[in-house]
């Protein structure tokens, strides 16, 4: 009895909530990335929270100690696997297109194991990012 009110009330949710009323990530999660910024400035923060990242992209932090003490410091190249998206989340005070909000876990480099959260900007599939880094 308690498996078919529990299926009835999964099945209700799945129909109210579907995959095409989302708006979709850039980067799947379980996909690998490789980590690079702009060219002006290739390394990456990766911020310990979602929200402070999404405060970062829109301008929102102005303390240098806050910057310092939630985020890690990935080199170009760092590679990273995609655990989760949160789409159009980012919103640059200076660009029109919102970003999606990337959630990763550091797959190479000294940050290795550590998780944490980007600009969809700032997350390359690794199978073009390779070519763009060589």
């Amino acid at each position: 009895m308690v498996r078919s009110v529990v299926a009835v009330l999964l099945t209700a949710v799945c129909v109210t909530v579907s995959p095409a009323d989302a708006a979709p990530c850039s980067l799947a999660t379980g996909a690998a990335v490789i980590l690079r910024s702009s060219d002006f400035d290739p390394d990456v923060l990766v911020w310990d929270s979602r929200q402070r990242e999404i405060e970062y992209v829109s301008g929102n932090i102005k303390n240098a100690g806050e910057v310092l003490s939630h985020t890690l410091l990935s080199a170009p190249g760092t590679r990273a696997v995609v655990v989760a998206c949160d789409p159009a989340s980012s919103k640059p005070r200076y660009a029109p297109a919102a970003e999606d909000t990337i959630g990763i876990k550091i797959t190479s480099g000294p940050n290795r194991g550590r998780y944490g959260w980007v600009s969809s900007d700032d997350a390359h599939p690794a199978t073009t990012a390779q070519v763009r880094l060589q």
